[in-house]
């Protein structure tokens, strides 16, 4: 068959069967591999999808721009789309995506602008604010934006449900997907739902996300967010495509946890899949375990390739950096965290109290390093020597608020990074934060490193 365009190419892509790491899982296991789309990833279906719709609408005309902040994968199937339609392409970035993602972007044409992970979406800096921005000022731009823009999850309703419902001869018992912008788990979800009441779809989140709290509780908790590694899966948001009442259940998968599936779905199924796929399969085999029976029959949505992750995931390098290989000389964040008791509590000061306080505080619980809380987030912190050095020069501080010498928050650090990673972080700069399974905040010091590597 000829095709006209790359984007004709889209969709129809295989079902293939777990044979290794299913093992002792009764029902059938398989997995939808989109890698097989032309920009290799399934964000090819709602990228056209959405662009195709804007274009009935009349929202973005001949010559024009599209302007969208994204993970790499849709921008992928925008910029593809923008070369067969004609149209110039600008992607905004969080700088935690891989260098490979920004490089294939600019292989297709399109101008991309990395901005910072670690800042809230209504910080001006971040990527979703980038691109709301570029869109205001660029006349003839588009700005679909992936999270609310409705056509996401309709692409998947469109084709990802019908392909997996006529390939699994309408056999499909459980559905799971790792949810970010929420369409393909949505779309997929309801149109399976619609088919068979007794489909039950599992979404994979991330600890740092706010989904899985959300969805069993109904509470948007700010305390469930922080910066974790793996990209493409989980938010900070609440995106309008994420249909909560098609999703039956929600597991969370840690940054480690996934990254190993990663690498194992390449080594023992021959599946060069990407960092979130990992997600989905770990998440997803670990719900089975306990539920699939026999003649279940469970579909797991592998949303891209491998080639996007080669200096992270597929690096040992990088993978011993963060703790995520076993052959570590001395331990992780971790093994510090499970040395405390049960009874551990961070020290920290509010930032409205006073200087003299904290100056009492620290005395009194005998630190040199301490956050800096506001409303229960850390915004700041202070050092022992440096606040010596601005009391000394001006004795009058001490009755001042603590935001008024506070330092930069100390950084959040992933609870498996290793000694020798956590003992240059604090060699540059100052101790580092990092949350444990319960999502309480430790601290670490050179102190807690030292007694580590000692112990």
């Amino acid at each position: 068959m000829i095709y006209n365009s790359i984007i004709e190419t889209i969709g129809n892509t295989p079902l293939v069967r777990l044979n290794k790491l299913n093992k002792g899982i009764e029902g059938e296991v398989l997995v939808k591999v989109e890698y097989f789309n032309p920009g290799n990833s399934m964000k090819d279906r709602m990228a056209v999808k959405m662009l195709e719709d804007a274009e009935n609408e009349g929202l973005i005309k001949p010559g024009g721009t599209i302007i969208e902040g994204t993970s790499g994968n849709t921008g992928m199937g925008l910029a593809l789309a923008a070369i067969a339609k004609g149209y110039k392409c600008i992607f905004t970035m969080a700088d935690k995506q891989s260098k490979e993602k920004i490089d294939i972007l600019r292989a297709v044409g399109a101008e991309v602008i990395v901005c910072p992970t670690n800042v809230s979406p209504e910080d001006p800096r971040s990527y979703y604010a980038v691109a709301k921005k570029l869109n205001e000022d660029i006349p003839n731009s588009f700005y679909p934006n992936q999270y609310d823009n409705q056509s996401n999850w309709k692409a998947h309703y469109e084709t990802t449900g019908p392909e997996v419902w006529r390939d699994t001869e309408g056999k499909i018992t459980h559905f799971a997907a790792g949810v970010g912008t929420g369409g393909s788990m949505s779309g997929t979800a309801k149109y399976l739902k619609e088919q068979s009441e007794k489909v039950v779809s599992v979404g994979i989140d991330t600890y740092g996300s706010v989904f899985k709290k959300y969805k069993e509780t109904g509470e948007f908790d700010e305390n469930e967010v922080y910066p974790y590694l793996t990209e493409g899966i989980g938010e900070d948001i609440l995106p309008k495509n994420v249909n909560f009442s098609v999703i039956d259940h929600f597991i969370k998968v840690t940054d480690k946890d996934a990254a190993v599936m990663t690498r194992r779905l390449a080594r023992e199924e021959g599946l060069f899949v990407g960092w979130s796929c990992g997600s989905a399969v770990h998440g997803a085999l670990e719900y089975a375990k306990e539920n699939l029976k026999k003649g279940d029959v469970m579909v797991i949505l592998l949303p891209d390739h491998g080639t996007r992750y080669l200096g992270k995931v597929y690096n040992d390098d990088w993978m011993r950096n963060h703790g995520f290989l076993e052959d570590k000389a001395f331990g992780t964040a971790r093994d510090i965290v499970n040395l405390r008791t049960e009874g551990y509590q961070l020290v920290v000061v509010n930032k409205n109290d006073k200087i003299k306080d904290a100056i009492a505080i620290m005395n009194d619980k005998s630190v040199s390093q301490i956050p800096v809380m506001e409303e229960g987030q850390v915004v700041g912190s202070l050092t022992d020597n440096k606040l010596l050095l601005k009391i000394i020069e001006n004795p009058a501080l001490k009755d001042a608020k603590v935001e008024e010498v506070m330092e930069d928050s100390m950084k959040f650090v992933a609870l498996d990074s290793t000694l020798d990673v956590l003992s240059s972080m604090v060699e540059r700069e100052k101790a580092v934060l990092v949350r444990d399974e319960k999502h309480r905040v430790h601290i670490i010091t050179k102190h807690d490193i030292l007694a580590a590597i000692t112990k």
